[in-house]
């Protein structure tokens, strides 16, 4: 068994960093695409890629990934694209955490190895909207499973934008599961809530974690059209809307938008903790946060 997962460790990690190559060019593709709008005569935005690594206390190896940002380009204001791969020991908060989540024997042995891929981009033009996505799979001598999702965040929502976006993934879901798209979308609108703000930071779209059927090669199977469905579900909303005007109103609004998204990562989402708490490269952990930002 141990074998079997060595061997499956590495389908996945060569997944996520596969999806990262094809997300990569084509938000490239797209800036080379724009000849139209204000930023049309600037250059085409290229990603800057930087390795990362996850500190241990030990000063041993704990593994790492690559950092891949794109700033001030024609489309993209900013844009991250990150795949890591990491392992060590969890330390006592996150096994806290971990344990609290139902996971077995984290007491009894707090090894663990984690891969994915995480992404959040921020538009220049007001109209197109912000976007998440994140896939990995993780694995504990006594659990492993995978968890990730995506989700829109216009700061001015269009609804036929908003639909959409959803009939990509329910349609990947599908190809799985009946029920897993109504309730992965369940998951995401609670999971993507703003509490002390009373109100969701986007218009949703699918989130699951702790997913473990017993079969892994389905649930893989899974994990990776929710990586596929991506590009189809963002791309066309974004290609809609990246020649639509916009006024000094609408980037306020976006700026204000772009303030809850801040602060939802920051008190919030559970990948920022986790990161932070193991101890990772803390620029590709903190990646997901706007350039810009404004509260009223």
């Amino acid at each position: 068994m141990t074998d079997l997962f060595e061997t499956r460790k590495s389908q996945a990690a060569d997944w996520f960093r596969a999806l990262r190559d094809e997300i990569v060019a084509a938000f490239e593709a797209l800036e080379d695409s724009q000849t139209s709008g204000p930023f049309a005569s600037a250059a085409a935005g290229r990603f800057e890629v930087t390795p990362t690594t996850r500190g241990s206390e030990d000063g041993s190896d704990a593994g790492g990934g690559l950092m891949s940002v794109m700033r001030n380009g024609r489309v993209f204001e900013k844009v991250g694209v990150n795949v890591s791969t990491v392992y060590g020991k969890l330390g006592e908060a996150a096994q806290q955490a971990m344990a609290a989540r139902g996971v077995p024997g984290m007491a009894d042995d707090p090894r663990f190895w984690a891969s994915g891929i995480s992404l959040v981009a921020h538009m220049q033009n007001p109209h197109c909207p912000a976007v998440h996505m994140n896939t990995r799979m993780f694995w504990t001598p006594n659990a492993w499973w995978f968890g990730g999702g995506e989700d829109l965040n216009p700061c001015i929502e269009y609804a036929e934008d908003t639909a959409d976006f959803h009939a990509v993934l329910k349609a990947h879901c599908d190809r799985h599961q009946p029920e897993y798209y109504p309730r992965f979308k369940a998951w995401a609108d609670e999971y993507f809530f703003v509490p002390h703000r009373g109100r969701a930071r986007g218009v949703g779209g699918i989130f699951y974690d702790d997913h473990n059927s017993g079969d892994w090669d389905a649930d893989f199977a899974f994990t990776q059209d929710v990586g596929r469905a991506f590009l189809p579900a963002f791309l066309g909303v974004t290609q809609k809307r990246r020649d639509t005007g916009w006024t000094e109103a609408d980037r306020d609004t976006q700026l204000v938008h772009r303030g809850l998204y801040a602060e939802y990562n920051l008190v919030y989402d559970r990948g920022t903790k986790f990161g932070l708490a193991t101890g990772h490269d803390a620029d590709a952990v903190l990646m997901s946060l706007p350039p810009l930002a404004k509260w009223v």
